[in-house]
C-alpha cells in the first residue's frame, strides 16, 4: 500500500475542472471571445467553493456557479470583461432574506467572490492548460487584485499583468493562491457489460480512465465509449499490465476467472491504494486459493470485494453506479463501504 493514500483523500478540495479547462484551452486555440470565471472565496451555503471554474463564451458556458439563476448575468458581465480586456470582480451575496440577483430569488444563503479573467489577453496560457490536461502536474494561480497573474504547471510558467477594475467588496484580502491538482487515474481491467455505463460516468466525475482488455471481441463493446489502451492487445502479461504505477485505483472486472487472477497477481506488486474486484465473496475466495500467501497479504488491505456500494438495483447500470459511488467516496475520504 502506498503511504498515506488510504487515509488522506486524493483531492478533498477539487471537483472536476477538466471539462472547463479543456473548453478554455479550445477557446484560446480558436481565438474565441471567452472569459474564465474563478471562485476566489465563499462564505455560508453556496453552490461552489474556492477554485471552481466556469468558462463563459458567446455560445454559452461550460460549468456552473449556481443552479442556473446567476448564469445569464454572469455571462453578460463576462463578455463585458472580454470586450474591455480587464479583470472584473464580482461579489454574489445571497445571505439576506431579500437577496435578489438579476431578478431571480436565490435559495442558497451564502456569498461568492469571483474574478472574471478575459482569455483573449492570455493567449500564452493554452500550453499550461494542455500540460495540466495531459500530465501529472498541479496547475496553480497566484492572483493579485491589482491585476498580476502568475500561472504555473510543472516547468511551465506564465506571469502577466492585466488592467483590473476595483474590487467589488471591501478589500480585506487582495491576494489569492489557487491550485487544481491533477485528476485521479483509474485502471479498469475488462470491458464487461458494466464498462459501457461506468466509463463515461467516471470521466464525468473527473477521473482519468484507462481500459485494458486483451479480448478483441470484448474491446469492440466499448467502441465510442473509450479508446482501447495500446497495451490492451500486447503480447505477454508483463506488457499487458505495464505502467500501473501511474494509477491511483484499479478495477478488476473481466468476467473471466483466469484474467482476473492474472490481474490480481500484478496488482499485488503495485502501490495502488484502491483495488476493486467484481463478483461475489465466494468468487474472491476461489481466486485467493490460487494466489500465493504473500500476494493475498498485500492485496487484502487494499481490496474492495465485492466492489460497489449497496445502493440497490440490478444490472450493468446499477452496478456501474455503485462502483462509481464507492470510488468517489474513497477519493474524498468518506468511509462508505458495504455493511
Amino acid at each position: 500500500m502506498s503511504a498515506g493514500r488510504s487515509i488522506a483523500p486524493l483531492d478533498v478540495e477539487d471537483g472536476n475542472p477538466a471539462q472547463v479547462l479543456r473548453a478554455a484551452a479550445d477557446a484560446l486555440r480558436d481565438g474565441r471571445r471567452a472569459a474564465l470565471a474563478i471562485v476566489l472565496e465563499t462564505d455560508g451555503s453556496t453552490y461552489t467553493r474556492a477554485g471552481t471554474v466556469v468558462l463563459f463564451a458567446e455560445t454559452g458556458h461550460v460549468g456552473w456557479l449556481s443552479g442556473g439563476c446567476l448564469e445569464p448575468e454572469l455571462e453578460r458581465r463576462a463578455m463585458q470583461a472580454v470586450d474591455e480586456g480587464v479583470l472584473t470582480w464580482m461579489e454574489i451575496d445571497t445571505r439576506e432574506d431579500d437577496a435578489l440577483f438579476a431578478g431571480n430569488a436565490v435559495g442558497c444563503r451564502g456569498r461568492q467572490r469571483v474574478v472574471l479573467v478575459p482569455l483573449p489577453a492570455l493567449a500564452a496560457l493554452a500550453p499550461l492548460l494542455s500540460a495540466w490536461l495531459q500530465g501529472d502536474h498541479t496547475l496553480s494561480l497566484a492572483l493579485h487584485a491589482e491585476g498580476q497573474l502568475d500561472w504555473r504547471c510543472g516547468d511551465a510558467h506564465l506571469a502577466v499583468a492585466l488592467p483590473s477594475l476595483p474590487l467589488a467588496w471591501d478589500a480585506d484580502r487582495t491576494h489569492w493562491q489557487l491550485q487544481w491538482r491533477r485528476a485521479p487515474r483509474v485502471l479498469i481491467f475488462g470491458a464487461g457489460p458494466e464498462a459501457v455505463p461506468l466509463l463515461p460516468l467516471l470521466a464525468g466525475l473527473g477521473w482519468r480512465v484507462e481500459l485494458r482488455e486483451p479480448r478483441e471481441a470484448w474491446r469492440r463493446r466499448v467502441v465510442g465509449v473509450a479508446s482501447p489502451d495500446p497495451r490492451s492487445d500486447a503480447t505477454g502479461a508483463n506488457a499487458a499490465h505495464a505502467g500501473m504505477e501511474r494509477f491511483d485505483a484499479a478495477l478488476v472486472m473481466h468476467h473471466n476467472f483466469e484474467l482476473d487472477r492474472e490481474a490480481l497477481e500484478h496488482l499485488a506488486a503495485s502501490t495502488m491504494a484502491f483495488i476493486g474486484l467484481l463478483g461475489p465473496e465466494r468468487r474472491r475466495e476461489d481466486l485467493f486459493k490460487l494466489l500465493r500467501a504473500e500476494l493475498r497479504e498485500t492485496l487484502l488491505p487494499r481490496l474492495r470485494s465485492p466492489i460497489g456500494l449497496p445502493l440497490g438495483g440490478r444490472g450493468p447500470e446499477a452496478i456501474a453506479l455503485s462502483i462509481a459511488a464507492q470510488l468517489q467516496a474513497w477519493r474524498h475520504g468518506i468511509t462508505a463501504e458495504h455493511p
